[in-house]
Protein backbone atom coordinates (compact mmCIF):
# COMPACT_ATOMS: atom_id res chain seq x y z
CA UNK A 1 0.00 0.00 0.00
CA UNK A 2 1.11 3.56 -1.19
CA UNK A 3 1.57 5.54 2.30
CA UNK A 4 3.31 9.05 2.88
CA UNK A 5 7.13 9.48 2.63
CA UNK A 6 7.89 9.55 6.49
CA UNK A 7 11.71 10.36 5.96
CA UNK A 8 12.54 13.68 8.17
CA UNK A 9 12.31 17.03 6.21
CA UNK A 10 15.93 18.43 5.20
CA UNK A 11 16.67 21.99 3.94
CA UNK A 12 16.43 20.79 0.34
CA UNK A 13 12.92 18.83 0.71
CA UNK A 14 11.03 20.55 3.67
CA UNK A 15 7.51 18.77 3.40
CA UNK A 16 8.77 14.97 2.61
CA UNK A 17 5.14 13.78 3.28
CA UNK A 18 4.09 15.17 -0.29
CA UNK A 19 5.72 12.23 -1.95
CA UNK A 20 4.81 8.63 -1.22
CA UNK A 21 6.68 5.11 -0.41
CA UNK A 22 5.75 2.05 -0.94
CA UNK A 23 8.22 0.46 2.42
CA UNK A 24 11.16 2.70 3.86
CA UNK A 25 13.50 0.74 1.38
CA UNK A 26 12.14 1.15 -1.86
CA UNK A 27 13.01 4.59 -3.65
CA UNK A 28 10.04 6.95 -3.84
CA UNK A 29 6.99 6.09 -5.72
CA UNK A 30 7.37 9.24 -7.18
CA UNK A 31 11.49 8.52 -7.78
CA UNK A 32 9.94 4.99 -9.78
CA UNK A 33 7.94 6.76 -11.83
CA UNK A 34 11.05 9.37 -12.95
CA UNK A 35 13.74 6.27 -13.35
CA UNK A 36 10.73 4.60 -15.17
CA UNK A 37 10.19 7.94 -18.06
CA UNK A 38 13.63 8.11 -17.76
CA UNK A 39 13.90 4.78 -19.41
CA UNK A 40 12.28 5.87 -22.03
CA UNK A 41 13.19 8.93 -22.56
CA UNK A 42 17.15 8.21 -23.22
CA UNK A 43 16.03 3.92 -24.48
CA UNK A 44 19.16 2.06 -22.63
CA UNK A 45 20.29 -1.18 -24.20
CA UNK A 46 21.51 -2.00 -21.05
CA UNK A 47 20.55 -0.63 -17.26
CA UNK A 48 22.52 -1.97 -14.23
CA UNK A 49 20.43 -1.49 -10.76
CA UNK A 50 22.45 -2.06 -7.57
CA UNK A 51 20.56 -3.21 -4.72
CA UNK A 52 17.73 -5.12 -6.04
CA UNK A 53 15.47 -5.14 -2.59
CA UNK A 54 12.26 -6.71 -3.20
CA UNK A 55 12.81 -6.16 -6.92
CA UNK A 56 10.12 -3.16 -7.63
CA UNK A 57 12.35 -0.34 -9.10
CA UNK A 58 13.72 -3.33 -11.13
CA UNK A 59 10.20 -4.06 -12.38
CA UNK A 60 9.85 -0.28 -12.62
CA UNK A 61 12.98 0.04 -14.95
CA UNK A 62 11.89 -3.08 -16.99
CA UNK A 63 8.14 -1.52 -17.36
CA UNK A 64 10.25 1.30 -19.17
CA UNK A 65 12.08 -1.13 -21.77
CA UNK A 66 8.92 -2.75 -22.13
CA UNK A 67 7.43 0.40 -23.49
CA UNK A 68 10.60 1.25 -25.66
CA UNK A 69 9.78 -2.14 -28.10
CA UNK A 70 12.64 -4.19 -29.30
CA UNK A 71 16.04 -2.96 -30.19
CA UNK A 72 16.82 -2.63 -33.90
CA UNK A 73 18.36 -6.02 -34.13
CA UNK A 74 15.04 -7.02 -32.52
CA UNK A 75 16.26 -7.90 -29.55
CA UNK A 76 15.24 -6.87 -25.92
CA UNK A 77 17.36 -3.94 -24.26
CA UNK A 78 17.64 -5.56 -20.16
CA UNK A 79 18.17 -4.63 -16.40
CA UNK A 80 20.46 -6.66 -14.33
CA UNK A 81 19.82 -6.16 -11.04
CA UNK A 82 21.86 -7.45 -8.28
CA UNK A 83 20.75 -8.19 -4.43
CA UNK A 84 23.51 -9.60 -2.07
CA UNK A 85 21.88 -10.86 0.68
CA UNK A 86 20.49 -14.00 -0.26
CA UNK A 87 17.00 -14.16 1.55
CA UNK A 88 16.28 -10.80 0.48
CA UNK A 89 17.43 -12.11 -3.17
CA UNK A 90 15.18 -15.07 -2.75
CA UNK A 91 12.21 -12.54 -2.16
CA UNK A 92 12.95 -10.67 -5.12
CA UNK A 93 13.33 -13.46 -7.20
CA UNK A 94 9.73 -14.51 -6.31
CA UNK A 95 8.20 -11.59 -7.44
CA UNK A 96 10.11 -11.37 -10.29
CA UNK A 97 9.72 -14.49 -12.05
CA UNK A 98 5.47 -13.84 -11.54
CA UNK A 99 5.99 -10.97 -13.05
CA UNK A 100 4.90 -10.33 -17.00
CA UNK A 101 8.16 -8.45 -16.77
CA UNK A 102 10.57 -11.15 -16.11
CA UNK A 103 11.90 -10.87 -19.99
CA UNK A 104 13.71 -7.67 -19.46
CA UNK A 105 15.16 -8.65 -16.30
CA UNK A 106 18.39 -10.81 -15.26
CA UNK A 107 18.64 -10.92 -11.32
CA UNK A 108 21.71 -11.83 -9.86
CA UNK A 109 22.42 -13.07 -6.33
CA UNK A 110 26.04 -11.28 -6.18
CA UNK A 111 27.43 -8.92 -4.66
CA UNK A 112 27.95 -4.92 -7.09
CA UNK A 113 31.54 -4.88 -5.87
CA UNK A 114 32.05 -8.66 -7.67
CA UNK A 115 29.46 -9.19 -10.43
CA UNK A 116 31.05 -8.87 -14.03
CA UNK A 117 28.99 -7.18 -17.01
CA UNK A 118 29.65 -6.77 -20.58
CA UNK A 119 28.64 -4.64 -22.74
CA UNK A 120 28.09 -0.54 -22.25
CA UNK A 121 25.98 0.25 -19.67
CA UNK A 122 23.36 3.53 -20.48
CA UNK A 123 21.71 3.38 -16.88
CA UNK A 124 23.55 3.00 -13.74
CA UNK A 125 21.07 2.63 -10.74
CA UNK A 126 23.18 2.55 -7.67
CA UNK A 127 21.16 1.83 -5.08
CA UNK A 128 22.62 -0.83 -2.73
CA UNK A 129 24.57 -0.21 1.04
CA UNK A 130 25.26 2.92 1.56
CA UNK A 131 28.79 2.52 2.06
CA UNK A 132 30.15 0.93 -1.49
CA UNK A 133 28.17 2.91 -3.84
CA UNK A 134 31.44 5.29 -4.32
CA UNK A 135 33.49 1.91 -5.29
CA UNK A 136 30.62 0.39 -7.30
CA UNK A 137 30.14 3.53 -9.29
CA UNK A 138 33.75 3.68 -9.99
CA UNK A 139 34.30 0.29 -10.48
CA UNK A 140 31.86 0.36 -13.29
CA UNK A 141 32.32 4.10 -14.76
CA UNK A 142 34.86 2.48 -17.36
CA UNK A 143 31.93 0.43 -18.73
CA UNK A 144 29.33 3.43 -18.25
CA UNK A 145 28.78 5.46 -22.10
CA UNK A 146 29.77 8.68 -22.40
CA UNK A 147 26.69 9.86 -23.02
CA UNK A 148 24.82 8.01 -20.01
CA UNK A 149 23.33 8.33 -16.42
CA UNK A 150 24.12 7.60 -12.93
CA UNK A 151 21.46 7.29 -10.52
CA UNK A 152 22.54 7.00 -6.99
CA UNK A 153 19.58 6.76 -4.67
CA UNK A 154 19.63 7.85 -1.06
CA UNK A 155 21.70 11.35 -1.40
CA UNK A 156 20.01 13.59 0.75
CA UNK A 157 21.87 15.98 3.57
CA UNK A 158 20.42 14.07 5.87
CA UNK A 159 21.62 11.07 4.66
CA UNK A 160 25.55 12.21 3.70
CA UNK A 161 27.75 9.41 2.98
CA UNK A 162 26.18 8.82 -0.72
CA UNK A 163 25.98 12.78 -1.28
CA UNK A 164 29.21 13.21 -0.12
CA UNK A 165 30.53 10.65 -2.30
CA UNK A 166 29.18 11.81 -5.32
CA UNK A 167 30.33 15.53 -4.71
CA UNK A 168 33.84 13.70 -3.78
CA UNK A 169 33.87 11.74 -7.02
CA UNK A 170 32.71 15.38 -8.80
CA UNK A 171 35.62 17.02 -7.28
CA UNK A 172 37.84 14.06 -8.24
CA UNK A 173 36.82 15.26 -12.53
CA UNK A 174 35.29 11.79 -12.38
CA UNK A 175 30.81 12.71 -12.95
CA UNK A 176 29.08 15.78 -13.25
CA UNK A 177 26.12 15.83 -10.48
CA UNK A 178 22.52 17.47 -10.07
CA UNK A 179 21.17 16.66 -6.47
CA UNK A 180 17.64 16.19 -7.17
CA UNK A 181 16.03 17.49 -4.22
CA UNK A 182 13.59 14.47 -3.34
CA UNK A 183 13.06 13.20 0.24
CA UNK A 184 15.56 10.56 0.27
CA UNK A 185 17.66 12.38 -2.36
CA UNK A 186 18.47 11.08 -5.95
CA UNK A 187 21.81 12.28 -7.38
CA UNK A 188 21.58 12.36 -11.56
CA UNK A 189 24.94 12.50 -13.10
CA UNK A 190 26.90 11.83 -16.50
CA UNK A 191 30.47 10.19 -16.59
CA UNK A 192 33.07 13.36 -17.46
CA UNK A 193 35.61 11.37 -19.57
CA UNK A 194 34.95 11.17 -23.11
CA UNK A 195 31.93 12.90 -23.59
CA UNK A 196 32.01 14.63 -26.55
Amino acid sequence: AVQPEYHRATPECPQPQRWSMIDSMTAEVEVLEFIATLVTTIKPRLVVETGSFLGVSTEWIARGLERNGPLPDGSRARVISCEFDPVVYAKAKARIEASPLAPWIELRNQSSLEMHVEGTIDLFFSDSDLDIRESEVKRFLPQINPHGIILMHDASSHLKTVRDAALKMESEGLISVVLLPTPRGLVIAQPRANRT
